[in-house]
């Protein structure tokens, strides 16, 4: 008597609850629809705005630090190498190329969540446009390691993942149309461990 609504119960509940887990999956994997990809860079210029998808608007509710919106500038995210491999505190990368139109901009290591890294007080976890030594034709070139480089060097922990984020500020890249030719420094691996 009780055996097909129990069957019934149970089966809803189960349907509910991978359902509610799925989507929780899904709207926590992705920052929205209209990302900006440039090599191994990602970023959303709509997800500050009123065009932004419900993901985006998501990812805007949920965010810990201060958003920058389409005026003020846009934050590229790389978790991978031009390579497609995962960036990893035991490798030696090299960033390097043009840095897009900004008026002002940062490259600073962070992780998953977007919190700033550190490896020990007083090596550098981030850089800007100020602090910076620029290669003899304008572009730049940045190592990221755990050991010292010379010229212009970021500070990595040794093991585990780590994202790197490119801040541009007062950017005609927020708001652009595909009207400028965009390009961002490239990420190469140049070797793990001691190698």
């Amino acid at each position: 008597m009780f055996r097909v609504p129990f069957l019934v119960a149970v089966s809803l509940s189960i349907a509910f609850g991978v359902g509610i887990l799925i989507t929780r999956s899904a709207i926590s994997r992705s920052s929205g629809f209209s990302a900006l990809t440039l090599g191994a860079w990602q970023a959303y210029p709509k997800a500050q705005t009123s065009e932004a998808d419900p993901y985006a608007r998501n990812h805007r509710a949920k965010a810990t630090g201060l958003l920058l919106g389409s005026a003020e500038g846009l934050v590229f995210y790389a978790d991978n190498d031009d390579a497609g491999e995962a960036l990893v505190g035991g490798c030696t990368y090299r960033v390097s190329g043009k840095v897009p139109q900004a008026r002002f901009w940062t490259l600073s290591i962070t992780n998953a969540a977007n919190a700033p890294l550190t490896n020990r007080p007083g090596l550098p976890a981030a850089l800007n446009a100020q602090s910076v030594l620029y290669d003899n034709d304008g572009t730049l070139t940045v190592s990221v390691s755990q050991n010292p480089q010379a010229g212009n060097w970021l500070s990595v922990p040794p093991i585990g993942h780590y994202r790197l984020a490119f801040t541009l500020f007062d950017t005609p890249v927020a708001g652009s149309s595909g009207l400028l030719d965009l390009s961002m420094p490239t990420i190469v691996r140049e070797g793990c461990g001691d190698a």
